[in-house]
């Protein structure tokens, strides 16, 4: 919430400030005297209301402001340098995101007809993808991994690791932050490819590696995507005994899968599915399983069998044969040579800045 309060007052604050340097005597006749008071330093230098009741007042009293500023932007006798300048396309944004206006009903009400402003409720937002967090930089996206929070890219940083060469850095991949790891894997490796340096085996963390990726990683760029591939998901991978997909036969002839325990699958759904994906749905006969001795270690359905949600055959055994792979003495070894990488993030971070950008958008952070 204090976050959201600070966003929204430091953005309408930016645009004043920027509206101030092309027309300062039309903003000086259309602003009230309270705004020099509520906005003449930066927000976080300012204390924000404690009280749950006094941050929603603050919240709609900002938003009731910028709507008020960008109103009268839009009238006639606006200066044409002020409508023109970029971060009101930011403040529009942002009070998208932050705000819902309404028309009052003049008749109800027994007031002119006006607009009733509301500060939306935190679940209310869109995906974090979608909104700016800074009225300096628009680009700038909020990530959450693990411990660390920040606003801003991620870099990804490729690098050779042949254990009797020196390592040199091959390519540099810098998106906003709430681009994922996996939506990175190809565009590296394209990369690698036009610089006529791509690998043979590319040893990544798992966050880069999907049952897709894989398979396009082999066919079409000859490339062996090496890692640890992440688990298949469900309450059971975290339970010590518990049947996980992987403990499960899939007879793809006979389109039929095998629990732990010898009984056989009732149905077999092909999933159309969106964006590529083609999941298979597979379920087990809820008697059998309601009758099982080890259903607690199996499912926690009340009125159906086990379900597993299955990819497609080609990536079904692809990330079956990386898994393998993975806990093979074979696999272990090779995959030591990426904690070579690792060193170069800490050496980019304590010694050259990398967690903090000199420049603002993501073109200039790049270069």
């Amino acid at each position: 919430m204090l976050n959201r309060l600070e966003l929204v007052a430091e953005t309408l604050r930016a645009a004043l400030n920027a509206v101030a340097t092309v027309a300062p005597d039309w903003l000086q006749a259309i602003t009230p005297l309270a705004w020099y008071e509520r906005y003449s330093r930066r927000i976080e230098e300012s204390r924000l209301p404690k009280d749950t009741t006094a941050r929603e007042a603050y919240g709609q009293m900002v938003g009731e402001d910028g709507f008020s500023l960008l109103d009268a932007l839009e009238a006639p006798d606006a200066p044409r340098e002020a409508q023109e300048l970029p971060i009101l396309e930011s403040l529009r944004r942002t009070w998208q995101r932050h705000y819902e206006r309404t028309a009052r009903d003049p008749v109800a009400m027994g007031v002119s007809p006006a607009y009733q402003v509301r500060f939306k409720a935190s679940r209310e937002l869109p995906p974090a993808a979608e909104g700016i967090e800074s009225p300096y930089d628009a680009e700038a996206r909020y990530r959450h991994k693990r411990d660390t929070q920040w606003t801003g890219y991620m870099v990804h940083v490729s690098e050779t690791c042949e254990p009797t060469t020196p390592h040199l850095l091959t390519h540099v991949h810098t998106t906003p932050a709430t681009v994922h790891e996996a939506q990175c894997t190809e565009p590296i490796q394209q990369a690698l490819i036009d610089k006529a340096i791509p690998p043979r085996e590319h040893l990544v963390d798992a966050a880069y590696i999907s049952s897709e990726l894989l398979i396009h990683s082999r066919d079409d760029h000859g490339i062996a995507l090496r890692g640890p591939a992440r688990p298949s998901q469900g309450w059971q991978t975290r339970v010590e005994g518990a049947y996980t997909l992987e403990q499960f036969a899939v007879d793809w002839d006979q389109q039929r899968v095998r629990c732990p325990q010898g009984h056989l699958s009732v149905v077999w759904w092909e999933h159309g599915g969106g964006q590529g994906s083609r999941p298979i749905i597979v379920e087990f006969d809820k008697h059998t399983c309601g009758t099982c001795p080890v259903r607690t270690s199996c499912t926690r359905a009340k009125h159906t069998g086990r379900r597993l949600r299955l990819p497609p055959q080609d990536q079904y055994e692809v990330l079956q044969a990386a898994q393998t792979w993975s806990a093979s003495a074979e696999g272990q070894q090779l995959y030591k040579r990426r904690a070579g990488v690792e060193g170069t993030l800490s050496q980019g971070v304590r010694a050259f800045g990398l967690r903090r950008t000199r420049y603002r958008g993501v073109a200039k952070t790049i270069t």
